[in-house]
Protein backbone atom coordinates (compact mmCIF):
# COMPACT_ATOMS: atom_id res chain seq x y z
CA UNK A 1 0.00 0.00 0.00
CA UNK A 2 1.35 3.35 -0.74
CA UNK A 3 1.83 6.81 1.67
CA UNK A 4 -1.31 8.27 1.23
CA UNK A 5 0.82 11.34 2.27
CA UNK A 6 2.88 10.61 -1.24
CA UNK A 7 -0.54 10.19 -3.46
CA UNK A 8 -1.38 13.27 -1.62
CA UNK A 9 1.80 15.45 -2.81
CA UNK A 10 1.59 13.15 -6.32
CA UNK A 11 -1.51 13.24 -7.48
CA UNK A 12 -0.81 13.84 -11.16
CA UNK A 13 2.23 10.94 -11.15
CA UNK A 14 0.30 8.45 -8.99
CA UNK A 15 -3.13 8.62 -12.38
CA UNK A 16 -0.20 8.36 -14.77
CA UNK A 17 1.70 5.45 -13.01
CA UNK A 18 -1.87 3.99 -12.32
CA UNK A 19 -2.72 3.57 -15.82
CA UNK A 20 0.04 2.75 -17.25
CA UNK A 21 -0.35 -0.38 -15.06
CA UNK A 22 -3.47 -1.02 -16.03
CA UNK A 23 -5.36 -0.31 -12.75
CA UNK A 24 -8.73 1.48 -12.53
CA UNK A 25 -8.36 2.83 -9.10
CA UNK A 26 -9.94 6.05 -8.27
CA UNK A 27 -7.35 8.56 -7.39
CA UNK A 28 -9.30 11.62 -6.94
CA UNK A 29 -12.15 9.55 -4.68
CA UNK A 30 -8.90 8.57 -1.73
CA UNK A 31 -7.85 11.83 -2.22
CA UNK A 32 -11.60 13.39 -1.30
CA UNK A 33 -12.31 10.24 1.38
CA UNK A 34 -8.89 11.42 2.96
CA UNK A 35 -9.89 15.12 3.27
CA UNK A 36 -13.30 13.46 4.83
CA UNK A 37 -11.32 11.10 7.25
CA UNK A 38 -9.08 14.26 8.15
CA UNK A 39 -11.91 16.29 9.09
CA UNK A 40 -14.14 13.78 11.14
CA UNK A 41 -10.44 12.92 13.08
CA UNK A 42 -10.09 16.36 13.87
CA UNK A 43 -13.64 16.59 15.14
CA UNK A 44 -13.68 13.30 17.18
CA UNK A 45 -10.32 14.92 19.07
CA UNK A 46 -12.22 17.82 19.97
CA UNK A 47 -15.21 16.14 21.42
CA UNK A 48 -12.98 13.73 23.34
CA UNK A 49 -10.79 16.48 24.51
CA UNK A 50 -13.95 18.15 25.75
CA UNK A 51 -15.48 14.90 27.04
CA UNK A 52 -12.33 14.97 29.14
CA UNK A 53 -12.18 18.40 30.07
CA UNK A 54 -16.15 17.50 31.40
CA UNK A 55 -14.95 14.50 33.21
CA UNK A 56 -12.31 16.62 35.10
CA UNK A 57 -14.54 19.41 35.75
CA UNK A 58 -17.01 16.65 37.07
CA UNK A 59 -14.40 15.24 39.72
CA UNK A 60 -13.07 17.73 40.77
CA UNK A 61 -16.41 19.45 41.87
CA UNK A 62 -20.10 19.01 42.85
CA UNK A 63 -22.46 17.13 40.27
CA UNK A 64 -23.46 20.04 37.56
CA UNK A 65 -26.85 19.39 35.88
CA UNK A 66 -25.62 21.53 32.83
CA UNK A 67 -22.23 19.56 32.48
CA UNK A 68 -24.06 16.35 33.19
CA UNK A 69 -26.70 17.88 30.16
CA UNK A 70 -23.12 18.77 27.69
CA UNK A 71 -21.69 15.22 28.97
CA UNK A 72 -23.94 13.24 27.54
CA UNK A 73 -24.74 15.75 24.35
CA UNK A 74 -21.32 14.82 23.52
CA UNK A 75 -21.16 11.12 24.11
CA UNK A 76 -24.10 11.48 21.55
CA UNK A 77 -22.08 13.27 18.98
CA UNK A 78 -19.31 11.57 19.53
CA UNK A 79 -20.73 8.01 18.91
CA UNK A 80 -22.17 9.68 16.01
CA UNK A 81 -18.90 10.48 14.35
CA UNK A 82 -17.19 7.86 15.15
CA UNK A 83 -19.27 5.68 13.62
CA UNK A 84 -19.24 8.02 10.14
CA UNK A 85 -15.28 8.30 10.88
CA UNK A 86 -14.88 3.71 11.09
CA UNK A 87 -17.18 3.93 7.72
CA UNK A 88 -15.05 6.74 5.80
CA UNK A 89 -11.96 4.81 7.26
CA UNK A 90 -13.17 1.49 5.67
CA UNK A 91 -13.86 2.57 2.22
CA UNK A 92 -10.58 5.21 2.75
CA UNK A 93 -8.52 1.95 3.26
CA UNK A 94 -10.62 -0.26 0.58
CA UNK A 95 -9.85 1.99 -2.40
CA UNK A 96 -6.29 3.57 -1.44
CA UNK A 97 -5.14 -0.27 -1.92
CA UNK A 98 -6.60 -0.43 -5.21
CA UNK A 99 -3.65 2.01 -6.07
CA UNK A 100 -0.29 -0.01 -7.38
CA UNK A 101 3.02 0.83 -6.24
CA UNK A 102 5.25 3.74 -7.79
CA UNK A 103 7.23 1.95 -10.96
CA UNK A 104 10.66 3.07 -10.30
CA UNK A 105 12.62 5.52 -13.38
CA UNK A 106 13.43 2.36 -15.38
CA UNK A 107 10.74 0.29 -15.71
CA UNK A 108 9.36 0.56 -19.49
CA UNK A 109 6.30 1.94 -20.21
CA UNK A 110 4.02 -1.05 -21.73
CA UNK A 111 0.46 -1.94 -22.17
CA UNK A 112 1.28 -5.86 -22.43
CA UNK A 113 3.89 -8.79 -21.76
CA UNK A 114 4.91 -7.72 -25.37
CA UNK A 115 6.55 -4.44 -24.28
CA UNK A 116 8.91 -6.10 -22.06
CA UNK A 117 12.53 -5.39 -23.04
CA UNK A 118 15.05 -8.16 -23.46
CA UNK A 119 18.34 -7.16 -22.15
CA UNK A 120 20.62 -9.79 -23.43
CA UNK A 121 20.16 -13.22 -24.54
CA UNK A 122 22.71 -15.79 -23.09
CA UNK A 123 24.17 -19.42 -24.19
CA UNK A 124 23.64 -20.95 -27.70
CA UNK A 125 20.32 -23.24 -28.47
CA UNK A 126 21.00 -26.77 -28.57
CA UNK A 127 21.14 -28.59 -32.32
CA UNK A 128 19.85 -31.33 -32.51
CA UNK A 129 20.25 -33.65 -35.90
CA UNK A 130 15.96 -34.70 -35.24
CA UNK A 131 13.40 -33.25 -34.19
CA UNK A 132 13.30 -32.44 -30.72
CA UNK A 133 9.99 -33.55 -28.65
CA UNK A 134 8.20 -31.62 -26.16
CA UNK A 135 8.93 -32.30 -22.36
CA UNK A 136 5.00 -34.12 -22.27
CA UNK A 137 5.73 -36.41 -24.97
CA UNK A 138 9.20 -37.52 -23.83
CA UNK A 139 7.62 -37.42 -19.95
CA UNK A 140 4.40 -39.91 -21.08
CA UNK A 141 7.11 -41.82 -22.86
CA UNK A 142 8.98 -42.44 -19.86
CA UNK A 143 6.55 -42.40 -17.59
CA UNK A 144 7.59 -40.04 -15.57
CA UNK A 145 4.53 -37.81 -15.86
CA UNK A 146 0.85 -39.25 -15.83
CA UNK A 147 -1.60 -36.90 -15.30
CA UNK A 148 -4.56 -39.61 -16.27
CA UNK A 149 -4.68 -41.03 -13.34
CA UNK A 150 -3.97 -37.56 -11.33
CA UNK A 151 -7.30 -36.32 -12.73
CA UNK A 152 -8.59 -39.12 -11.96
CA UNK A 153 -8.03 -38.56 -8.39
CA UNK A 154 -7.96 -34.55 -8.24
CA UNK A 155 -9.10 -33.41 -11.77
CA UNK A 156 -7.56 -32.03 -14.79
CA UNK A 157 -4.10 -29.94 -14.39
CA UNK A 158 -2.38 -32.08 -11.94
CA UNK A 159 -0.13 -34.52 -12.57
CA UNK A 160 2.13 -37.42 -10.90
CA UNK A 161 5.70 -36.56 -11.44
CA UNK A 162 7.53 -40.05 -10.91
CA UNK A 163 10.72 -42.12 -10.94
CA UNK A 164 13.72 -40.34 -12.25
CA UNK A 165 12.48 -37.45 -12.96
CA UNK A 166 11.46 -36.84 -9.10
CA UNK A 167 15.38 -37.15 -8.32
CA UNK A 168 16.21 -34.90 -11.09
CA UNK A 169 13.82 -32.43 -9.83
CA UNK A 170 14.91 -32.54 -5.84
CA UNK A 171 18.75 -32.81 -7.50
CA UNK A 172 17.96 -29.25 -8.82
CA UNK A 173 16.26 -27.79 -5.78
CA UNK A 174 19.55 -29.16 -3.66
CA UNK A 175 21.78 -27.55 -5.94
CA UNK A 176 20.37 -23.92 -5.74
CA UNK A 177 19.79 -24.30 -1.84
CA UNK A 178 23.76 -24.90 -1.93
CA UNK A 179 24.16 -21.76 -3.83
CA UNK A 180 22.16 -19.51 -2.01
CA UNK A 181 23.86 -20.65 1.29
CA UNK A 182 27.11 -20.75 0.10
CA UNK A 183 28.80 -17.55 0.98
CA UNK A 184 31.97 -17.64 -0.75
CA UNK A 185 29.62 -18.08 -3.99
CA UNK A 186 27.69 -15.58 -3.11
CA UNK A 187 30.86 -13.71 -2.93
CA UNK A 188 31.94 -14.50 -6.55
CA UNK A 189 28.18 -13.57 -7.52
CA UNK A 190 28.63 -10.33 -6.27
CA UNK A 191 32.06 -9.55 -7.15
CA UNK A 192 31.37 -10.90 -10.77
CA UNK A 193 28.34 -8.48 -11.55
CA UNK A 194 29.77 -5.32 -9.90
CA UNK A 195 27.00 -5.34 -6.95
CA UNK A 196 27.43 -2.92 -3.41
CA UNK A 197 25.89 -5.80 -0.76
CA UNK A 198 26.37 -8.30 1.63
CA UNK A 199 26.87 -11.80 1.05
CA UNK A 200 24.97 -12.87 3.73
CA UNK A 201 23.73 -16.35 3.08
CA UNK A 202 19.99 -17.58 2.79
CA UNK A 203 18.33 -19.64 5.51
CA UNK A 204 16.25 -22.37 4.22
CA UNK A 205 12.71 -21.87 5.45
CA UNK A 206 9.85 -24.47 5.02
CA UNK A 207 6.99 -21.73 5.05
CA UNK A 208 3.17 -22.54 6.15
CA UNK A 209 1.57 -23.94 3.01
CA UNK A 210 -1.50 -21.40 4.06
CA UNK A 211 -1.91 -17.95 5.00
CA UNK A 212 -4.85 -16.04 7.03
CA UNK A 213 -6.93 -13.47 4.93
CA UNK A 214 -5.96 -10.67 6.48
CA UNK A 215 -2.23 -11.31 5.99
CA UNK A 216 -2.91 -12.31 2.17
CA UNK A 217 -4.49 -9.03 1.64
CA UNK A 218 -1.55 -7.34 3.21
CA UNK A 219 0.80 -9.09 0.65
CA UNK A 220 -0.38 -7.47 -1.81
CA UNK A 221 -0.23 -10.52 -3.54
CA UNK A 222 -3.79 -11.99 -3.15
CA UNK A 223 -5.39 -12.38 -6.08
CA UNK A 224 -8.80 -13.69 -5.52
CA UNK A 225 -10.42 -16.66 -6.21
CA UNK A 226 -10.09 -16.75 -9.81
CA UNK A 227 -6.35 -17.06 -9.01
CA UNK A 228 -6.03 -18.50 -6.06
CA UNK A 229 -7.39 -21.40 -3.63
CA UNK A 230 -9.80 -20.44 -0.34
CA UNK A 231 -10.75 -22.92 2.21
CA UNK A 232 -13.48 -21.17 3.56
CA UNK A 233 -14.90 -22.88 6.18
CA UNK A 234 -11.20 -21.20 7.87
CA UNK A 235 -10.33 -18.02 6.66
CA UNK A 236 -7.18 -19.63 5.09
CA UNK A 237 -5.66 -19.62 1.46
CA UNK A 238 -3.62 -21.91 0.05
CA UNK A 239 -0.37 -20.63 -0.79
CA UNK A 240 0.32 -19.65 -4.47
CA UNK A 241 4.53 -19.14 -4.35
CA UNK A 242 6.78 -19.95 -0.87
CA UNK A 243 6.97 -15.58 -0.87
CA UNK A 244 3.40 -15.47 -0.21
CA UNK A 245 3.73 -16.80 3.44
CA UNK A 246 7.99 -15.67 3.81
CA UNK A 247 7.03 -11.96 3.45
CA UNK A 248 5.05 -11.75 6.59
CA UNK A 249 6.25 -13.45 9.03
CA UNK A 250 7.65 -10.89 10.05
CA UNK A 251 4.42 -8.94 10.39
CA UNK A 252 4.31 -5.92 13.20
CA UNK A 253 7.80 -6.62 14.45
CA UNK A 254 10.49 -4.05 14.22
CA UNK A 255 14.33 -5.85 13.27
CA UNK A 256 17.45 -4.08 13.72
CA UNK A 257 19.47 -2.58 11.12
CA UNK A 258 22.91 -4.45 12.08
CA UNK A 259 20.80 -7.96 11.29
CA UNK A 260 19.68 -6.63 7.85
CA UNK A 261 19.65 -7.86 5.32
CA UNK A 262 17.47 -11.11 6.27
CA UNK A 263 17.73 -13.50 3.11
CA UNK A 264 15.68 -16.73 3.11
CA UNK A 265 15.19 -19.44 0.46
CA UNK A 266 12.12 -20.86 0.77
CA UNK A 267 10.36 -24.02 -0.15
CA UNK A 268 7.02 -24.92 -0.90
CA UNK A 269 4.13 -27.07 -2.69
CA UNK A 270 2.36 -23.91 -4.10
CA UNK A 271 -1.43 -23.80 -5.51
CA UNK A 272 -2.90 -21.93 -8.61
CA UNK A 273 -6.30 -22.24 -10.56
CA UNK A 274 -4.47 -20.76 -13.22
CA UNK A 275 -7.75 -19.74 -14.62
CA UNK A 276 -7.80 -18.78 -18.62
CA UNK A 277 -4.70 -20.98 -19.59
CA UNK A 278 -5.39 -22.53 -22.80
CA UNK A 279 -3.94 -24.62 -25.65
CA UNK A 280 -0.63 -26.15 -25.20
CA UNK A 281 -0.03 -24.39 -21.81
CA UNK A 282 -2.67 -27.25 -20.68
CA UNK A 283 -0.09 -29.80 -21.81
CA UNK A 284 2.52 -31.45 -19.85
CA UNK A 285 3.84 -29.90 -16.14
CA UNK A 286 3.90 -25.86 -17.72
CA UNK A 287 1.13 -24.66 -15.64
CA UNK A 288 -0.63 -26.86 -12.98
CA UNK A 289 -3.00 -26.14 -10.36
CA UNK A 290 0.05 -27.51 -7.98
CA UNK A 291 3.54 -27.28 -8.25
CA UNK A 292 6.38 -26.79 -6.04
CA UNK A 293 8.72 -24.18 -5.70
CA UNK A 294 11.98 -22.93 -4.43
CA UNK A 295 11.82 -19.24 -3.88
CA UNK A 296 14.07 -16.01 -2.10
CA UNK A 297 12.87 -13.47 0.08
CA UNK A 298 14.71 -10.71 1.79
CA UNK A 299 13.89 -7.66 4.48
CA UNK A 300 15.94 -4.70 3.81
CA UNK A 301 17.20 -0.94 4.76
CA UNK A 302 15.60 1.42 1.52
CA UNK A 303 19.01 2.05 0.23
CA UNK A 304 20.05 -1.55 -0.06
CA UNK A 305 16.71 -2.85 -1.58
CA UNK A 306 17.70 -2.21 -5.30
CA UNK A 307 20.97 -3.66 -5.10
CA UNK A 308 19.09 -6.52 -3.41
CA UNK A 309 16.70 -7.17 -6.50
CA UNK A 310 19.86 -7.00 -8.89
CA UNK A 311 21.45 -10.07 -6.53
CA UNK A 312 18.86 -11.89 -6.86
CA UNK A 313 18.94 -11.94 -10.54
CA UNK A 314 22.08 -12.68 -10.91
CA UNK A 315 22.04 -15.25 -8.65
CA UNK A 316 19.19 -16.45 -11.06
CA UNK A 317 21.58 -16.17 -13.89
CA UNK A 318 24.34 -18.17 -12.22
CA UNK A 319 21.66 -20.82 -11.61
CA UNK A 320 20.66 -21.03 -15.07
CA UNK A 321 24.71 -20.57 -16.34
CA UNK A 322 25.63 -23.46 -14.08
CA UNK A 323 22.80 -25.51 -15.38
CA UNK A 324 23.75 -24.69 -18.99
CA UNK A 325 20.51 -23.24 -20.05
CA UNK A 326 19.93 -20.73 -23.13
CA UNK A 327 17.79 -17.79 -21.61
CA UNK A 328 16.61 -14.51 -22.06
CA UNK A 329 16.38 -11.60 -19.42
CA UNK A 330 13.98 -9.29 -19.65
CA UNK A 331 13.22 -5.61 -17.82
CA UNK A 332 9.15 -6.00 -17.11
CA UNK A 333 7.14 -3.37 -18.68
CA UNK A 334 4.74 -1.34 -16.28
CA UNK A 335 2.11 -2.99 -17.39
CA UNK A 336 3.49 -6.47 -16.44
CA UNK A 337 5.35 -6.14 -12.95
CA UNK A 338 2.22 -6.11 -11.31
CA UNK A 339 0.19 -4.30 -8.53
CA UNK A 340 2.98 -4.35 -5.42
CA UNK A 341 5.71 -4.31 -7.58
CA UNK A 342 8.39 -1.36 -8.63
CA UNK A 343 10.20 -3.28 -10.60
CA UNK A 344 10.46 -6.98 -11.88
CA UNK A 345 12.49 -8.64 -14.44
CA UNK A 346 12.02 -12.26 -15.84
CA UNK A 347 14.33 -15.00 -17.16
CA UNK A 348 12.74 -16.74 -20.30
CA UNK A 349 14.36 -20.08 -20.67
CA UNK A 350 14.59 -21.81 -24.64
CA UNK A 351 12.57 -24.47 -25.03
CA UNK A 352 13.30 -26.50 -28.16
CA UNK A 353 9.88 -28.61 -28.09
CA UNK A 354 8.33 -25.45 -28.26
CA UNK A 355 10.93 -23.15 -30.56
CA UNK A 356 10.17 -20.35 -28.08
CA UNK A 357 11.54 -19.00 -25.04
CA UNK A 358 9.00 -19.28 -21.62
CA UNK A 359 9.13 -17.69 -18.48
CA UNK A 360 10.98 -19.98 -16.03
CA UNK A 361 12.03 -17.22 -13.43
CA UNK A 362 10.69 -13.50 -11.98
CA UNK A 363 12.67 -10.94 -9.78
CA UNK A 364 9.93 -8.75 -7.74
CA UNK A 365 10.97 -5.78 -6.17
CA UNK A 366 8.63 -4.09 -3.89
CA UNK A 367 9.64 -1.01 -1.95
CA UNK A 368 7.88 -0.39 1.01
CA UNK A 369 4.35 -1.32 -0.27
CA UNK A 370 4.16 -4.80 0.95
CA UNK A 371 5.42 -3.52 4.73
CA UNK A 372 3.28 -0.63 4.92
CA UNK A 373 0.14 -2.85 5.71
CA UNK A 374 2.20 -5.37 7.48
CA UNK A 375 4.20 -2.74 9.61
CA UNK A 376 7.55 -4.87 8.99
CA UNK A 377 9.90 -2.01 9.86
CA UNK A 378 13.37 -1.23 10.81
CA UNK A 379 15.20 0.56 13.59
CA UNK A 380 17.87 2.42 11.91
CA UNK A 381 21.03 2.51 13.60
CA UNK A 382 20.64 6.73 14.70
CA UNK A 383 17.45 5.11 16.53
CA UNK A 384 14.66 6.51 14.30
CA UNK A 385 11.84 3.53 12.99
CA UNK A 386 10.74 3.42 9.29
CA UNK A 387 9.44 0.76 6.85
CA UNK A 388 11.37 -1.94 5.25
CA UNK A 389 11.55 -2.75 1.85
CA UNK A 390 11.28 -6.74 0.45
CA UNK A 391 11.98 -8.65 -2.56
CA UNK A 392 11.65 -11.98 -3.60
CA UNK A 393 12.63 -13.90 -6.89
CA UNK A 394 11.99 -17.72 -7.71
CA UNK A 395 15.06 -19.95 -7.43
CA UNK A 396 14.07 -23.21 -9.31
CA UNK A 397 9.96 -23.88 -9.76
CA UNK A 398 9.14 -27.41 -12.12
CA UNK A 399 9.77 -24.76 -15.53
CA UNK A 400 13.50 -24.96 -15.12
CA UNK A 401 13.32 -28.95 -15.04
CA UNK A 402 11.17 -28.55 -17.99
CA UNK A 403 13.77 -26.77 -19.80
CA UNK A 404 16.04 -29.47 -19.28
CA UNK A 405 14.23 -32.42 -20.44
CA UNK A 406 13.88 -30.26 -23.62
CA UNK A 407 17.32 -29.02 -23.83
CA UNK A 408 19.11 -32.34 -22.84
CA UNK A 409 17.12 -34.76 -24.81
CA UNK A 410 18.46 -37.64 -27.21
CA UNK A 411 17.10 -39.09 -29.85
CA UNK A 412 16.32 -42.19 -28.22
CA UNK A 413 14.01 -40.49 -25.65
CA UNK A 414 16.38 -40.22 -23.12
CA UNK A 415 17.71 -37.01 -21.11
CA UNK A 416 21.08 -35.89 -20.20
CA UNK A 417 22.21 -34.92 -16.91
CA UNK A 418 23.44 -31.06 -16.41
CA UNK A 419 26.94 -31.97 -15.38
CA UNK A 420 25.96 -30.08 -12.17
CA UNK A 421 23.82 -32.34 -11.34
CA UNK A 422 25.23 -35.00 -11.88
CA UNK A 423 27.04 -35.19 -8.15
CA UNK A 424 23.30 -34.96 -6.67
CA UNK A 425 22.83 -38.22 -8.93
CA UNK A 426 24.90 -40.78 -7.86
CA UNK A 427 27.02 -39.90 -10.65
CA UNK A 428 24.30 -40.78 -12.99
CA UNK A 429 24.98 -38.77 -16.48
CA UNK A 430 21.97 -39.72 -18.31
CA UNK A 431 18.06 -40.96 -17.35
Amino acid sequence: MLDIRFVRDNVARVKEFTVQKGYTADVDQVIKLDEERRELQQAVEGLRARRNDISSQMKNGKPNPELIEQGKKIKTELTELEERLRVIDEEFLRELKRIPNAPLAEVPIGTSEDDNVILKTVGEKPAFSFTPKNHWEIGDARGWIDKERAAKVAGSRFAYLKGDLVRLHFAMLQFAMDVVTDEKILQKIIADNGLQTHATPFEPVLPPAMVRTDIYEATGRLDGEEVTYKLNDDELWLNASAEHSLCPMYQGEILSEEDLPRRFIGYTTAFRREAGTYGKDMEGIFRLHQFDKLEMQSFTTKEDSLQEHLLMVAIQEYLMQQIGLPYQLLEKCTADIGGPNAKGMDINTWLPGQDKYRETHTADLMTDYQARRLQTRVRRQDGTVELLHTNDATAFSQRPLIAIIENYQNEDGTVRVPKVLQNYLGGRTVF
